[in-house]
């Protein structure tokens, strides 16, 4: 018995990388697999069906089930159109995986509006639109488990990725706040927060000599954790992955400093003066 018996998943992103290794997971545990990807370049130009074509013939060939879809998740019809796909395949969803994404790295005073705004689209935009159409049907189903991809770069910032960090963050408030509304449906969001040698990063400084020490089968197990009933009590989480190291990524707020005099109303001055015990956490 595989953890995802015949459950139906969801991998968007899924021709390469972190999206390949978590699919062929997902149907090595026994779930029926939509393999999504547009088969663009890594900056989100260009499209092929060869990418998620390839992953569903690896899967089958080990006796798998699978199927694939090639809609961009970047647009409501192409998001709309790849649950319709797994519900015309395979009856149900499950399990929605929100993995696509494409890098456009550019300092902030040399970034272009539409590569600020192509991967906002793709990362953000696109997790609410596949979010948003899965989550109508497990609400119908009265059970589910979406996991979607933040990032370090939007829990930390990280310098150069100003679009792909907004994208990240946004998708950190996305899965806080849809975890609280489709709870009483019975549906678990949760993201996870990857660090891998992927094609998206493979030439990055930090990456170039990285071998297998952080790769995407590293990963592919939170998925698969988040995915099934192991994690049925867990929701609104962002679970950390960085090769064998996991960990959680929480929002402290520090304790705070009360001021007590002239009814509470601080002046610029006084902030400055009391900075230390108001930031110290």
């Amino acid at each position: 018995m595989g953890l995802l018996d015949g459950k139906v998943t969801i991998v968007t992103g899924a021709g390469n990388g972190i999206g390949r290794a978590s699919a062929l997971l997902f149907a090595r545990e026994g779930a029926h697999v939509l393999v999504n990807d547009l088969g663009s370049a890594r900056d989100g130009s260009g499209a092929a069906v060869s990418a998620a074509d390839a992953v569903v013939a690896e899967i089958r060939a080990a006796g798998g089930s699978a199927e694939a879809n090639h809609d961009s998740v970047s647009s409501q019809q192409g998001a709309e159109a790849i649950i319709a796909k797994a519900l015309s395949a395979f009856g149900r969803v499950d399990v929605l995986l929100n993995n696509a994404g494409i890098l456009r790295d550019k300092t902030l005073l040399k970034m272009s509006r539409e590569d600020w705004q192509t991967v906002l689209d793709v990362h953000l935009t696109g997790s609410f639109f596949c979010s948003q159409a899965a989550a109508q049907k497990m609400k119908e189903q009265g059970s589910g488990s979406i996991i979607n991809t933040t990032s370090v770069s939007g829990m930390l910032g990280n310098f150069g990725q100003a679009n792909y960090a907004a994208a990240k963050a946004g998708i950190y408030g996305l899965t806080r706040t849809a975890s609280i509304e489709l709870q009483r449906y019975g549906v678990r969001v949760n993201a996870v927060a990857p660090i891998a040698k992927t094609r998206l990063t493979a030439d990055l400084p930090m990456f170039e000599k990285i071998e297998d020490s952080l790769s995407p089968e590293h990963v592919a197990p939170a998925h698969l954790f988040l995915a099934s009933g192991l994690s049925s009590d867990v929701t609104g989480v962002v679970l950390a992955v960085a090769g064998a190291r996991m960990s959680v990524f929480k929002v402290v707020e520090s304790p705070g400093k009360y001021k007590e005099s002239d009814a509470g109303v601080w002046s610029a001055q006084e902030i400055a003066d009391h900075f230390e015990s108001i930031s110290k956490v």
